[in-house]
């Protein structure tokens, strides 16, 4: 089991920068970021860029993996999308996992000005975005055009360092979304379902093992050996945050690995709001579970 951890980007550099060098210290394999312009009550900021974030991560570390959890098609386009990954690719010396989903409702859908779109029609300019962008991060000269996404003589020179492209993490619980995972994706990550009728821990956990089940499904709908994808669960999606305590963690990592997830991902403990908690937790987990996770592997 691989473990990696979400360090928003909310704070200055000069506060930022130690926690990225920390994670890869600690022996996290990978450490991501949010891609946002702004996210939920945070959106007032302080609010950095993904993609100068990662970058300036990808400086002070050498080892550690390095990716947006999740890029979407809210505000990005993938000519220039491209470019920004090709040139992060190149500073991290081909470290860079790129998450990427549909793209929800709100403040990144709003602040352009455009129209709010439907959950199907999201699905559809995502399913534009990541063949767009699959054929720019593989090729070079790309002609095409779509109903939301276009290009016209795009180059990619020099490409990826990483061969054929960065590996593509897809977020999906849907099946048309699914379906994306099994053509484009190196992995697939998920964050569970919330019902509204049963939000206990153990319901979301329930939802996992279905969705993990649906994936199964739709690779060997596609041809697709399993063995091929990286499973990713986001651990603080479920109703617990995952470091409210070592033994919590310890436990969810466990479950996630009997439903055959390859990687969990949790996230840097804030001070209130969004997955506050205690630092102090993240340090016991670190130096404690993550050796024992490394002896087995």
């Amino acid at each position: 089991m691989r473990v990696g951890i979400v360090i928003l980007p909310d704070q200055r550099w000069s506060v930022a920068e130690h926690r990225w060098r920390r994670a890869e210290e600690w022996g996290f394999d990978h450490a991501w970021t949010y891609d946002h312009l702004g996210w939920r009550d945070l959106v007032d900021g302080p609010w950095f860029d993904a993609v100068g974030t990662l970058t300036a991560a990808a400086m002070v570390t050498s080892r550690i993996r390095l990716g947006t959890l999740v890029a979407s098609p809210n505000f990005r386009h993938p000519v220039h999308f491209a470019r920004q990954i090709t040139g992060l690719d190149d500073v991290s010396a081909g470290r860079v996992l790129l998450g990427l989903g549909s793209g929800g409702i709100g403040f990144d859908s709003a602040v352009l000005g455009g129209e709010t779109l439907s959950p199907r029609r999201r699905v559809d300019r995502f399913a534009e975005f990541t063949e767009l962008l699959d054929l720019l991060l593989r090729e070079d000269r790309i002609s095409w055009r779509g109903n939301y996404f276009a290009a016209v003589d795009a180059r990619s020179n020099p490409g990826c360092v990483q061969a054929p492209r960065v590996p593509f993490v897809v977020a999906a619980n849907g099946p048309r979304s699914l379906r994306l995972v099994a053509r484009y994706g190196q992995g697939w990550v998920t964050t569970g379902l919330r019902d509204g009728d049963d939000d206990s821990l153990d319901a979301w956990w329930r939802s996992v093992a279905d969705l993990s089940g649906r994936l199964d499904e739709t690779l060997a709908a596609a041809g697709r050996d399993p063995a091929t994808l990286d499973r990713y669960l986001s651990l603080d999606s479920a109703p617990v945050y995952s470091l409210s305590s070592t033994g919590y963690f310890t436990e969810a990592v466990g479950r996630a690995a009997e439903l055959g997830f390859t990687d969990v991902v949790t996230h840097w403990p804030r001070e209130s709001s969004w997955y506050a908690g205690d630092e102090g937790v993240l340090d016991e987990v670190a130096t404690e579970v993550l050796p024992k996770l490394q002896q087995r592997a």
